[in-house]
Order: C-alpha cells, then sequence, then structure tokens
C-alpha cells in the first residue's frame, strides 16, 4: 500500500507559522517587555515609546500597496528573505542604541523588515494554496504568533538573565538561522508545485494547473473594482478597529498591569500567556469554524467579546477581571484574526489578494498608529489607563457593526 503524499499545502502552512512564531516572539509580543527595560533606563514617556510602535505602522501601511504588488507578481520568497535580512540587521541596531533617535530608527528598520517578511507577504501566499479549508490554514498559520506569545516569559528571563542588549543580537542571530530557511518553502501557487488547490494532484500541464486552480477561485476582482464595492471598505474599517485594539493592547498591556495593577513584568508576561494560549483555541478551533459557518457572523460575535473585554479590564481592577479579559480577548483574537483574511479571499478571489490588501492597509494603518499612541497620551496625563480601554471598547461595538454591513460583492458593482 502506498504511502499518502502529504500535500505541500501543509508544508507552506508550517513554515508560514514558524515565520509567525518568531515575529511574535522577538519582535510584536516582546515590544512592551523591552519598553519596560527602556523606560528604566532612559526614563522615557509612555507617549515616546508608543511613539515608535506607532509610527512603525506608517511604514507597514505605506508599504503595503507596493508589498502587494510585489507578491501578487513576483511571489513572496524574494520578500520574505529580503525582509529577513533586514529584520536582523534591525536588531543588531537596537542592540546598539543609546538614543531616542536610535531607538526610533533601529525599530523602523526592524519594522520594515518584519512587514515585508510579515502578515501581508504569508497570507497572499496561503490563500492560494487552499479554498476548502482556506480558514484552517491561515488559522494554523497564526497559531505560530500564539505560541511567540507563550514563550515571552522565557524572552523576559533572557532579558533579565543577559540584559535586553544582548537578547535582541540573539535576536538577530536566530532570525538567520531559522527565518532565512523557513522563507525558502514558502511557495506563491500550487501549480509551481505540481498541485491543484487543497491537495489534488495529477498529471496535468502548467497551463492545465493555472485554468484548474483560477476556475477555482470562481471570481477575481482587480483592486480597483475591489475598492469600489461596499464590502472593501466595510471591511477595511471593521478590520481597522480591530487591530487597533490588537495594537494597543500589545503595546500598552504589559505596562498597564505592572504600573496600574501593580503585577511585576514576569506575572504580567504570565497573563500575556494566558491570552495567547486561548488565541492559540481561537486559531486551532475557532477559526475552522469559518470553514463551515457565516465568517461574517463569527467576526461579529468575537468584536462582541473584544468589547466586554476591554470593559473588564478598564473599570475592574481585580485579578478575576484581569483572568477574563485575557480568556476573552485571547478567544477572540485568535478566531477573528485567520476569519478577516479569509473573508477577503473569498469575497474578492486570490489573483488580486495581496494588493487589495495592500491598499486595506493604508486605512488599517490609521487606526493602528493612532490607537497606541492615543492610549499612551491619556495615560501619560490622566495618569490611568482606563479611559483609554473604555474608548477601544465602543469602538470594537462600532466594528461589530461594520462587519454586519459587509456583504458578499459582485463584479456587477
Amino acid at each position: 500500500m502506498l504511502k499518502r503524499k502529504i500535500f505541500y499545502g501543509w508544508w507552506v502552512v508550517f513554515s508560514a507559522s514558524g515565520i509567525s512564531m518568531m515575529f511574535a516572539a522577538l519582535h510584536i509580543q516582546a515590544f512592551g517587555a523591552y519598553a519596560v527595560f527602556l523606560r528604566d533606563d532612559y526614563g522615557w514617556s509612555l507617549a515616546l515609546l508608543s511613539g515608535a510602535f506607532a509610527l512603525t505602522r506608517v511604514e507597514s501601511g505605506l508599504l503595503g500597496p507596493i508589498q502587494g504588488w510585489l507578491v501578487d507578481k513576483y511571489g513572496p520568497k524574494m520578500l520574505l528573505r529580503f525582509g529577513m535580512v533586514l529584520f536582523a540587521f534591525g536588531f543588531f541596531l537596537f542592540s546598539r542604541l543609546d538614543s531616542l533617535f536610535e531607538f526610533y530608527a533601529s525599530y523602523f528598520v526592524i519594522s520594515i523588515g518584519a512587514s515585508l517578511a510579515g502578515p501581508l507577504t504569508l497570507n497572499a501566499a496561503l490563500v492560494n494554496w487552499f479554498i476548502k479549508q482556506r480558514s484552517r490554514a491561515l488559522g494554523i498559520m497564526q497559531f505560530g504568533f500564539s505560541l511567540g506569545g507563550l514563550v515571552i516569559p522565557l524572552v523576559v528571563f533572557s532579558m533579565d538573565s543577559i540584559g535586553w542588549r544582548n537578547n535582541a543580537l540573539l535576536s538577530a542571530g536566530i532570525i538567520l538561522l531559522i527565518g532565512l530557511p523557513l522563507s525558502s518553502m514558502i511557495t506563491h501557487k500550487p501549480e509551481d508545485k505540481g498541485y491543484i488547490a487543497d491537495g489534488e494532484s495529477g498529471n496535468f500541464d502548467d497551463s492545465t494547473l493555472k485554468n484548474r486552480n483560477m476556475q477555482n477561485s470562481k471570481v477575481n476582482f482587480t483592486a480597483m473594482q475591489a475598492m469600489k464595492t461596499k464590502a472593501f471598505w466595510m471591511l477595511t474599517i471593521g478590520h481597522s478597529s480591530a487591530l487597533l485594539i490588537v495594537a494597543t493592547v500589545i503595546a500598552h498591556l504589559i505596562l498597564h498591569l505592572t504600573e496600574g495593577s501593580g503585577l511585576s513584568v514576569q506575572q504580567a508576561a504570565l497573563v500575556v500567556s494566558l491570552m495567547t494560549i486561548m488565541q492559540a483555541i481561537g486559531q486551532l478551533f475557532g477559526a475552522s469554524l469559518g470553514d463551515i459557518y457565516s465568517k461574517k457572523i463569527i467576526i461579529m460575535a468575537c468584536m462582541g467579546m473584544h468589547c466586554v473585554a476591554l470593559l473588564l479590564l478598564a473599570v475592574f481592577d481585580s485579578t478575576i477581571a484581569i483572568v477574563c479579559f485575557a480568556l476573552l480577548h485571547g478567544f477572540a483574537w485568535g478566531t477573528r484574526g485567520p476569519l478577516m483574511m479569509a473573508i477577503r479571499a473569498d469575497f474578492f478571489g486570490t489573483k488580486h489578494y495581496g494588493t487589495i490588501m495592500g491598499f486595506s492597509s493604508l486605512g488599517i494603518t490609521i487606526a493602528i498608529t493612532s490607537g497606541p499612541l492615543f492610549a499612551g497620551y491619556l495615560a501619560d496625563t490622566t495618569g490611568s489607563y482606563n479611559m483609554g480601554f473604555i474608548i477601544l471598547a465602543i469602538l470594537a461595538a462600532f466594528g461589530s457593526i461594520s462587519f454586519m454591513l459587509a456583504d458578499k460583492p459582485t463584479l456587477k458593482e
């Protein structure tokens, strides 16, 4: 009996998941911990620290349309490799910083590399490989992000043991030794490996494979066609509110828990770990429901969970409230994230997916930029993050309404 060959699309998923894990552990989730050490060493304000996080999102948004077009045109591998090298070089510069300007400059380089080798490039590759199991595949890919959050206590331990500068150097080495080989596994389309989306294989020539995959996509909007639909803008507004919440929590949660709730950095890291455990559960199980039930309804419910979680964090200063926040926010984040990516491929097709996501990122950038900066400003002026989290809860409710108004478009629109 012949052993069944594993569909190469799953190797693409696992490689992308590994890159996501590294991206989260060394960069996104680690930012809050780096901020604590930098605040202790240099005394910079919360607004200045969060400003670096916010300004790098501007770079990501402006880069988005060009990056998306490059992925659609030339495939992800070139961007991934170049991004990894920049990502590592940025951490080398970060380990040598000794001023606010050098902090912003090094973090800018880190973020350019992370953008090129990050979610937009990975998602644009994965949506081509799967149709029937698209939500599950994207969920597994983003599961790597959760695993990165789970190792945050180890990252904090490393900063405590060898110093944050040496930890940054160690991060650069990990990116080059692990990130570059994983990037080589990412292939843009199934026909490049002799497959049809979802795993069908056979003796097909290149033109037949390409035609079969294009037929499976059913509809393919150009970026300009997509932007003429109401669905594009409703999804962009809803996505913006979701990532505004996520970006602000990532940038400020550890600072809020240590300075507002009196937890140690290690205890705050454990809260982040609990949140990411729930995020992982959402990615592995919640996101898969999107292959069976309405993605839009599930996303709307998740935005409601974000709203409740943020109100708990802002209004109730107790361990129970913090735990409930971590459970609700983490599960909603993990479930919603992959579905927001999958629903665009369902609505607009995959041929121009990268470009469409790139233009959508321009609007999303405004939210990601303003959220952390505004929350940091409120915390500096009021002495508390509570008002900022209440405002975020209200925006989560508006985000749910935006997704409700996003109906699947037709090319006639």
